[in-house]
């Protein structure tokens, strides 16, 4: 039984291709109707719509459904432009507005308006100074800041999903890539012969973590920073080292070892260099998540006899189970709250997202699929991605913890394994 469920565990991957395109397969019934005007452009031509890249956003989010462009009645570009009725008659609750000027050569001023269309006032605006390769930068920031300021909560467009991508055509099938959470401009961090797998991303946005098998063959543990390309191995003990999983503070590892027999859950300070065992069992133990206080983990354990997900306080060293619905659920993550703790629940022999509500006990299986793996929380809290397959294909999927929206991320070339959801950047 353990041997199959290592099987699964390490084999049952999520899978897609590169170049993500993202659909709506699914919204919320209320979304809310907004007109996202193409901006006023003054200058030499760009290839950027900002206004295009803002309403995809807006609309990728469940909670917002963009008016066709085509149906529009007038384009203002400023608030004394407004014919307010021209969206009332179009039943727009809200209007986005801006224009994109050149100040010098290469450089542009973008600024955006939002307003209540029913009271007929703005309730948001502000300016940005960019080149062009920052346009879609500044878009997402100004959809990040709408969705901000119509739901109470962070927008999460201005980040990044890292992933695998492995195409055996390839000389170097194994890539270890990230794109924007739109799927727009992947970079290639990693090429390699060798399997990479378990990618994570540092709190800071500036360093990932994962394992490669690259040289010898044997798993390793890299840190790898985006910004310089230096990479350092910080774990290569005999056996297993798998699963890193970053600290809050970003200053240590939770990391999946065997060395002393038994694939067993340590802690490494990233600084020091010091390694902690943390579980002390002759199960496995494995896929540590820090929670966000940083004073504990969740992970998966056999010693009920089959995957559960546990929780480890590290300064008691006390372990308490929270999962209990099924014999099967593994590869917790948790959203940023600490509320919400999300795995693979397996239920009738198919592999299901659930999520389980901390604070009042509930439990929900969020996915109708068959093959569901790899969650990974947005770090706004809202959506999870996670793997799936479709007519035989792998490919991403997201959906909304509360289950009413859902987004597909299919793809054009070579598969994609473990997303990671970056943290805010």
């Amino acid at each position: 039984m353990r041997k199959l469920w290592c099987l699964v565990l390490l084999c049952v991957a999520s899978v897609t291709q590169a170049n993500l395109v993202i659909e709506i397969t699914q919204g919320r019934d209320d979304a809310v109707s907004i007109a996202v005007v193409p901006f006023a452009h003054q200058g030499s031509s760009v290839s950027e719509d900002v206004a295009q890249i803002i309403g995809a956003d807006l609309h990728r989010s469940g909670l917002f459904a963009p008016i066709d462009r085509a149906d529009l009645l007038s384009r203002p570009s400023q608030e004394r432009d407004i014919i307010w009725r021209d969206f009332r008659v179009l039943k727009s609750e809200y209007l986005v507005i801006g224009r994109v000027e050149e100040e010098q050569p290469g450089q542009f001023k973008i600024a955006y308006e939002l307003h209540d269309v029913d009271q007929g006032n703005k309730v948001l605006a502000a300016s940005y100074r960019a080149h062009e390769d920052q346009f879609r930068d500044v878009a997402h920031s100004i959809a990040d800041k709408i969705f901000e300021q119509l739901t109470g909560i962070p927008g999460a467009f201005n980040t990044k999903i890292l992933y695998v991508t492995v195409n055996d055509k390839d000389s170097y099938p194994y890539q270890l890539q990230y794109a924007d959470a739109d799927g727009h401009r992947t970079t290639t961090i990693l090429r390699s012969k060798e399997p990479i797998m378990s990618p994570s991303w540092a709190p800071d946005g500036r360093r990932v973590a994962y394992v490669s098998f690259e040289g010898d063959g044997l798993p390793k543990v890299y840190v790898h920073n985006l910004l310089t390309a230096e990479r350092r191995v910080v774990s290569q003990a005999d056996g297993i080292n798998g699963a890193p999983s970053w600290s809050p503070d970003g200053q240590q590892l939770a990391l999946t070892l065997s060395k002393d027999g038994h694939a067993q859950i340590y802690t490494l300070d990233l600084r020091t260099n010091e390694l902690t065992r943390r579980t002390h069992t002759r199960t496995l133990e494995t896929e540590a998540r820090w929670m966000p206080d940083g004073q504990s983990i969740v992970f998966t354990s056999g010693r009920s006899g089959g995957p559960q997900v546990y929780e480890l306080n590290l300064n008691s060293g006390k372990t308490k189970r929270l999962t209990f619905n099924g014999p099967y659920n593994a590869r917790p993550d948790i959203t940023p709250d600490g509320r919400h703790l999300v795995f693979v629940h397996r239920k009738e022999g198919k592999y299901q997202i659930g999520v389980q509500d901390l604070h009042r006990g509930t439990f929900n299986v969020l996915t109708t699929s068959n093959m569901d793996e790899s969650p990974s929380v947005a770090p706004n809290g809202i959506m999870v991605i996670y793997g799936t397959q479709d007519k035989g294909a792998g490919v991403l999927e997201a959906i909304s913890v509360d289950g009413k929206v859902k987004v597909a991320l299919p793809s054009k070339e070579g598969e994609v394994r473990e997303p990671a959801w970056s943290p805010f950047l």
